[in-house]
């Protein structure tokens, strides 16, 4: 039985593998060509190489290893005789619905980012293929809550195991979330087959960040069940408490989606009130990161004690700083710190209006999704994958320095991006010299930010060889044994309202609906003009 959902896990993490080893080497171009190094030819330009790496890094790796680490924990967490039908079938519809999108990028039909936005306008096909990839994630969101009620019919009264719970909220929140992207799509696919003469752009954008926001904590929420559930155990440590556990989790529930309108201070159409109360949910959303800090650190003190250790320096050196497991997530912490205080100068209207549309942006971005979400990945797949196909891990000296080069060449190309930004260098555009006449300071920032994406790529790579080489180089014998960080002995119970998992589903759901009622009221009210689309490239 492990050793069938093992096979659907594998096939999730090795397809997140794929996907983060080719979207590395996209990004690695995009930053040679800031850097004048490169130029890309026109056959493939540098527009369609930005789309490749932002889809395949933001949605497909990211997705891919987040249903795969869903799947492990639950089935782990609640183990019994069942299926793995509809953790197979998600998995298919998911990949056809990537391979879709990603040949029509790579057509050259579909060069429109990540974001899609409109007036942009992309082969059907494209958003087709994101609706099917969509579609896909939420065939695994039902195998995940079938299991939930499964566990609860069978075991009455007693807590759903912490493990299975997280995953539970994190894919309630990705449920509510791409709903957003439901509604998108009903606008743009008749669009791009022609069935409509125009599209309400603003409406479209509106959308996506109702998903688009809650996406990046779809991500964090993915590096929390390995923080909370998984990382203890590297250090023989326990878990804080489940009650604070569960009500992180059910905090970025309520309030990962009615936060979106932070996104758009730049945009006409919705009004400043609204603005304004995204604003305050945005910082509101801080306060589960607030709490999951303070829980982290008190384990690792906890776990410290217990060998003697005091103070803040004994404490981190008692930290298994040997284990790449370990060192992913822990590098992914500290620059979650730095992700975090970015968030903060994002969220506020008139520190946002001053770097909106610059590099400072791609580097937030990059230090919050590629540090404490894709580090932490990395990491626990150096555990999981030993784990599910019974392989020691291979060459773990080289794993072990694959997370620390990510993390240097994180520091690097992010901090660029950051001073960049301050001085004004543009994201989203190629040609960045504004005909000579862009200031000559960006430029030394642009080549350190190329020189820390060629450390990712050579960091990525060697995470690739490890995990390849694990499973075809070592023979089976290793310990497939997944144990979860329990808490501390003769910590109370969770209380009953912590455990009521589709109840606040249903409340963070009515409070997205009001979040958004307002700011759509408002724009069909005011539609404007409805675009024909276009394609610039």
């Amino acid at each position: 039985m492990i050793l069938r959902e093992n096979r659907v896990v594998i096939a999730h993490i090795y397809t997140a593998t794929a996907a983060i080893v080719v979207g590395a080497f996209f990004g690695a171009l995009q930053g040679l060509s800031r850097a004048t190094v490169f130029n890309a030819p026109a056959w493939f330009d540098y527009y369609r190489i930005l789309t490749m790496h932002g889809v395949l890094m933001a949605l497909v790796f990211t997705t891919f290893f987040i249903t795969g680490l869903a799947l492990f924990v639950t089935y782990r967490s609640i183990p019994r005789e069942r299926n793995t039908t509809l953790g197979w079938a998600g998995y298919w519809v998911m990949l056809a619905g990537v391979l879709m999108a990603a040949v029509e990028i790579l057509a050259g039909n579909a060069t429109v980012l990540y974001t899609f936005y409109a007036p942009l306008k992309a082969s059907p096909w494209f958003y087709v293929g994101a609706a099917i990839f969509i579609i896909g994630t939420w065939v695994i969101a039902a195998e995940i809550f079938g299991n939930i009620l499964w566990f609860r019919k069978n075991n009455p009264g007693m807590p759903v195991p912490l493990p299975a719970f997280t995953a539970g909220a994190t894919f309630l929140m990705w449920w509510i979330a791409t709903l957003g992207v439901v509604g998108e799509m009903y606008l743009l696919i008749p669009w791009a087959f022609g069935w409509t003469h125009g599209v309400n752009v603003m409406l479209t954008r509106m959308l996506f960040w109702y998903f688009g926001h809650p996406l990046v904590y779809f991500w964090i929420m993915g590096a929390y069940i390995c923080w909370y559930n998984i990382v203890p155990k590297f250090y023989n440590g326990n878990l804080f408490s489940d009650g604070l556990t569960r009500l992180t989790f059910i905090m970025l529930l309520l309030l990962s989606t009615p936060v979106g309108i932070h996104h758009e201070f730049m945009e006409p159409g919705i009004s400043a009130t609204w603005k304004m109360l995204h604003t305050i949910t945005t910082y509101g959303v801080a306060i589960p990161s607030f709490i999951t800090a303070f829980a982290i650190f008190a384990s690792f003190e906890l776990a410290a004690r217990r060998l003697g250790k005091r103070g803040f320096w004994q404490t981190v050196q008692s930290l298994p700083w040997k284990n790449p497991a370990f060192c992913g997530p822990a590098y992914g912490m500290l620059l979650f710190i730095l992700g975090g205080f970015g968030g903060l100068v994002n969220a506020s209207y008139s520190m946002d209006s001053l770097v909106h549309n610059t590099i400072w942006i791609v580097g937030h971005f990059h230090v919050t999704v590629g540090g404490p979400v894709a580090l932490t990945f990395l990491g626990i797949a150096y555990w999981m994958i030993p784990k599910l196909t019974g392989r020691a891990l291979w060459k773990p000296a080289w794993a072990l320095w694959q997370t620390r080069l990510w993390f240097i060449g994180m520091l690097l190309m992010s901090f660029s991006m950051h001073i960049a930004g301050l001085m004004g260098a543009p994201r989203r555009t190629a040609e960045i010299s504004y005909f000579g006449s862009a200031p000559n300071e960006w430029a030394a920032y642009n080549a350190t930010a190329a020189a820390g994406g060629l450390v990712l790529l050579t960091s990525i790579v060697i995470f690739a060889c490890v995990a390849v080489g694990t499973l075809l180089a070592n023979k089976k014998g290793e310990d497939m044994t997944v144990e979860f960080a329990q808490p501390l002995e003769g910590s109370e119970r969770a209380p009953a309202m912590l455990q009521a998992l589709f109840r606040w589903g249903l409340v963070a759901l009515v409070a997205a609906a009001l979040a958004y009622a307002g700011p759509l009221l408002e724009m069909l009210h005011n539609p404007g003009f409805p675009a024909p689309g276009m394609r610039t490239w």
